[in-house]
C-alpha cells in the first residue's frame, strides 16, 4: 500500500453530497441560529446550566423551561480524527481531512463535533494536519452543508 497525497485541485463534490444534519424540535433552533452566523448552546432558565446535545428537559433539575444562550464560539480541541479513506464514498475527494470534537471556552463540558478547516471558505481536507494536536484554540466558522448551516471550526493565531 502506497501513501498518498491531498490532491491540489479542489474536491469536485457538492456539499449537497455530504451528510447534512436533519434538525428535531429540540434542535431546530440551534440551526436556525448557525444560519444566522451564530452559536448558542441550550440553557436551563431554571437552573441556569448549560446543556448540549439540545432536549426537552434539564438533566440537572429537571425542567422543561429552557433558552438559547449564545456563547463565544471559542474552544479548545478535545479530540480529533483524520479518516482516511472515508467511510462514505461523497467524502473520497475530500480525504484525507480533520473531525474535531471541541469544549467550548465560556461552556465547559459541552462538546461539539465539526470539521477543521483552514478559514471560513476553505474546503474540507484544507487544515494543517501537522499543527493539529489536543487543546489547540480554534473558533466557529459557519458553511451551507446541503442546505443546512454548519458549524465548523478553524485555529486560532496565537
Amino acid at each position: 500500500m502506497t501513501a498518498t497525497t491531498p490532491s491540489a485541485t479542489p474536491p469536485t463534490t457538492p456539499a449537497d453530497a455530504l451528510l447534512a444534519p436533519v434538525p428535531d424540535e429540540d434542535g431546530a433552533p440551534f440551526w436556525e441560529y448557525a444560519a444566522r452566523g451564530e452559536l448558542r448552546v441550550q440553557a436551563c432558565t431554571a437552573c441556569g446550566r448549560l446543556r448540549f446535545p439540545p432536549r426537552p428537559c434539564c438533566p440537572h433539575c429537571r425542567s422543561f423551561a429552557s433558552h438559547w444562550q449564545p456563547v463565544s464560539g471559542r474552544g479548545r480541541i478535545w479530540s480529533y480524527v483524520r479518516p482516511h479513506p472515508p467511510l462514505l464514498p461523497a467524502y473520497a475527494a475530500h480525504a484525507p481531512y480533520t473531525v474535531v470534537l471541541v469544549e467550548l471556552a465560556d461552556a465547559p463540558g459541552i462538546r461539539l463535533v465539526g470539521n477543521l478547516v483552514a478559514s471560513a471558505e476553505a474546503p474540507l481536507g484544507s487544515a494543517d494536519p501537522a499543527a493539529v494536536r489536543i487543546g489547540t484554540r480554534v473558533r466557529a466558522v459557519f458553511a451551507d452543508c446541503g442546505g443546512v448551516t454548519v458549524p465548523r471550526w478553524v485555529p486560532e493565531k496565537p
